[in-house]
């Protein structure tokens, strides 16, 4: 075993106990879409500048952040997003109309001195300079109120009790700091002054421009003695329930401005766990499935690159847990995906090795495969790299779960080079270092040729002498696919239009037909009804707040008997927008960065091929999803930028081949090199498309609805991803290198080298 083997095995083993130590020791950060809870973002009201914007969100983030630690919800989560939105999350909260009443409230409480009273069609203009209400009390009395003299940020603590002595009910005490008591007396004590039964001895309490209390000051308190400064009480005939909520407003303090709630999902905990085991369940099956083909494909070395597979599960959940990377039911997905897409490397490399030992026949087994590495390692990276550039898409200008796609996205493919490049590496070294494996050609799996290389050698079908063929075949699938775009439309989930999407399951069927009558009946008749898993109703209606979504659910319950809110999503109008410019703006920045970078690596002639190959997966997925009348929302969006990170992968390794091909022979046809090229690397195409269906057939099974569509999109992209790399990516650069009349110089040539006719012109500097 030689030194770099050595190395390698010995960082795999450090790597891996670390990995198993932090599995066994840690536990996953659940996102609320696994756990069950509600997520609201809101949206504070606009400062006049960025820096007010600001500080005026942290100040709302403080003031939420102590109302929900007086709810008493386990581990809530509150952070900022930009300059004026706050997401907040609260785990096992199913019903979200008391926790946005208190934390959504802006809870402007204030003190006042009582002018007197209004009679009624009648108004007191205030004189100038002063700033004075006239609000009516509990009785209806208008009362002319003069400025604030003292405002709730001078509230230390309130505290609701029941009042049974003086049989005042349930009432809410106040104890001051130190400065605001002393303004407290001194109101109360000039209040005093007045004789009792007038309404200037009274003092009044208001909250968001509403009396509360208006108490007359005792008649045992002396004119400017005032009451004492610890603190008071606020009676008004409340309830235990508005009792507390409004000791909880107080103490949580007062919004420095208003907010608006303009998003909010809330996920039964049934939902989440019945998630976690149905993607448990794919990675299970998709996994053994995956390990199990690679074995018979590739035999002994696919049996240790299947136990790399296992050793990349492990790592990349060490690292989801370690970092504390929530994890929602995307990235659980994108999780399970990447198992996969993990093999790709391996079988890049295993190809390169069986093309070693069939050109070579006498070549050793250890220095073919070491040579498979090298020559694999630039696809390898360069597929790699195209996928990071999708997962960074996602994190920036997704928002929500589809972030958590993204970050469990770039590190599956992180832990998967080091899983292809260290531990299988590592593996299938010490293994061709064996005589016995060595020897028996049959047994390693990489010494003789696949039966797909064997087939495709001895037909050699001749691919691109007509390349603009292949371009008519992709120009009419991409017309079908428009066509369903602009006859059957895209059905846009609410997280692009707005509105609100509420599942619910009933103790008794009810169907559609049912279910639609009896909302109607019940004054939602603008609802759309439609049946989810299991048998559940879905509804979408435009607007509905928290009281006009329990006015729905108590009327579908007549019918349906007991009725459980399964999921619950909300989207602002003004957020559906801007999620509808995001994901229009993550599009194209991807086709952009794309072409950027495939014009760097490659020939600009291969980078418009490969991103004309992109658009036409796209365009085809979305429209296999308008005509299949499926929601297009932000679990779709990952799934479609996952599709363009897989179709340039695709087109990468094909581009590499023919790259390094033509530096073999520069006077070949590039025709001729494109179809060696593609004839290559179709084993490759083949066995890794297979790895990545059996995951996505099984989350198709068994991820239920959340994942159905996430797995169909990526089906179908995958597979029209593998058509136009070949059909549609390769065509479009041999039509695009026709009709390139003066090519670049060569870097590092002479101008008269550059200029001869045979110059090849793929060459933009690389060498292999």
């Amino acid at each position: 075993m030689t030194r770099a083997t050595t190395v390698r095995a010995v960082l795999a083993a450090a790597v891996l106990l670390v990995s198993v130590f932090i599995t066994l020791t840690m536990s996953p950060r659940l996102g609320l879409d696994l756990q069950g809870g509600t997520r609201m973002v809101l949206q504070a009201e606009d400062s006049a500048t960025v820096e007010a914007n600001r500080e005026t969100t942290d100040r709302t983030l403080e003031v939420l952040r102590q109302r929900i630690d007086s709810l008493g919800v386990a581990e809530p989560v509150l952070t900022r997003s930009g300059e004026d939105r706050i997401i907040v999350e609260l785990p096992d909260v199913q019903d979200p109309r008391q926790a946005a009443a208190v934390i959504g409230r802006t809870a402007q409480l204030s003190f006042h001195e009582v002018l007197g009273a209004v009679p009624t069609g009648t108004d007191t203009a205030p004189e100038a300079g002063e700033k004075r209400l006239i609000l009516p009390d509990e009785q209806g009395t208008r009362l002319d109120l003069g400025p604030v003299r003292l405002s709730g940020a001078g509230v230390k603590d309130a505290t609701a009790f029941f009042e049974a002595q003086q049989a005042a009910g349930w009432t809410v005490k106040l104890d001051f700091h130190k400065d605001a008591g002393k303004d407290w007396t001194k109101l109360t004590g000039e209040a005093a002054c007045h004789p009792a039964g007038d309404e200037r001895r009274r003092v009044a309490i208001v909250l968001d421009e509403k009396v509360i209390s208006s108490p007359q000051v005792d008649p045992s308190v002396g004119c400017q003695a005032g009451l004492p400064s610890g603190g008071t009480q606020i009676t008004g005939s409340f309830t235990a329930k508005e009792a507390r909520d409004l000791a909880l407003l107080i103490k949580g303090g007062a919004l420095p401005v208003p907010v608006e709630i303009v998003e909010q999902r809330t996920v039964g905990p049934t939902l989440g766990a019945a998630a976690i085991d149905a993607s448990a369940q794919a990675a299970l099956i998709g996994a053994a499935a995956t390990a199990l083909f690679i074995t018979i494909v590739y035999r002994l070395f696919g049996a240790l690159a299947a136990v790399a597979l296992a050793a990349y599960g492990v790592i990349s959940y060490a690292a989801l847990v370690g970092l504390g990377v929530t994890l929602t039911l995307p990235g659980l997905a994108g999780f399970v995906l990447a198992i996969g897409m993990a093999v790709d490397a391996n079988v890049l490399v295993f190809e390169r090795a069986r093309e070693e030992c069939q050109d070579r026949p006498t070549r050793s087994l250890r220095s073919a495969l070491t040579t498979g590495f090298q020559k694999a390692f630039s696809a390898v990276a360069d597929s790699n790299i195209t996928t990071l550039l999708a997962a960074g898409l996602l994190f920036f200008l997704g928002s929500g779960p589809v972030k958590g796609f993204g970050v469990t996205l770039a590190i599956g493919v992180i832990a998967s080079m080091f899983s292809a490049l260290v531990i299988a590496r590592a593996l299938t070294e010490i293994a061709a270092g064996s005589r016995f494996v060595s020897d028996y050609r049959g047994v390693n799996g990489i010494a003789r040729p696949g039966s797909v290389r064997t087939w495709l050698t001895r037909m050699d079908p001749q691919l691109f002498r007509k390349p603009v063929q292949w371009l008519v075949i992709s120009t009419v699938l991409v017309a079908v696919a428009v066509a369903g775009i602009v006859v059957r439309g895209v059905d846009l989930g609410v997280e692009f239009t707005g509105g609100r999407l509420v599942e619910y399951s009933t103790s008794r069927p009810v169907d559609v037909e049912t279910a639609r009558s009896t909302l109607a009946d019940a004054g939602f008749g603008d609802a759309e009804i439609t049946t989810a898993g299991d048998g559940d109703i879905s509804v979408r209606t435009g607007k509905l707040d928290n009281d006009g979504e329990h006015a729905l659910r108590t009327a579908l319950a007549t019918e349906g008997g007991e009725t459980k809110k399964v999921r619950d999503e909300l989207i602002g109008p003004s957020l559906g927008d801007e999620l509808r410019r995001n994901a229009l703006i993550a599009l194209g920045v991807a086709v952009l960065v794309q072409l950027a970078y495939l014009a760097v690596r490659f020939r600009w002639t291969f980078a418009v091929g490969s991103v004309v190959a992109l658009v036409h997966d796209v365009i085809i997925v979305v429209g296999a999803f308008a005509w299949l009348g499926r929601p297009v929302d932000g679990i779709f969006l990952a799934a479609l930028l996952t599709v363009i990170g897989y179709s340039v992968n695709d087109s990468v390794v094909v581009f590499d081949r023919v790259r390094e091909l033509w530096g073999r022979n520069r006077k070949a046809p590039l025709a001729t090199i494109s179809r060696r090229a593609v004839l290559q690397t179709v084993p490759r195409t083949v066995n890794t498309g297979m790895g990545a269906l059996f995951i996505l057939v099984a989350l198709a099974v068994l991820g239920g609805d959340s994942l159905a569509d996430f797995a169909l999109a990526l089906l179908i992209g995958i597979v029209v991803g593998t058509w136009s790399s070949v059909f549609t990516a390769v065509p479009g650069a041999l039509v695009l290198e026709r009709t390139t009349t003066a090519p670049p110089p060569v870097p590092g040539k002479s101008s008269r080298r550059a200029r001869a006719p045979r110059r090849d012109p793929l060459d933009n500097g690389a060498r292999v």
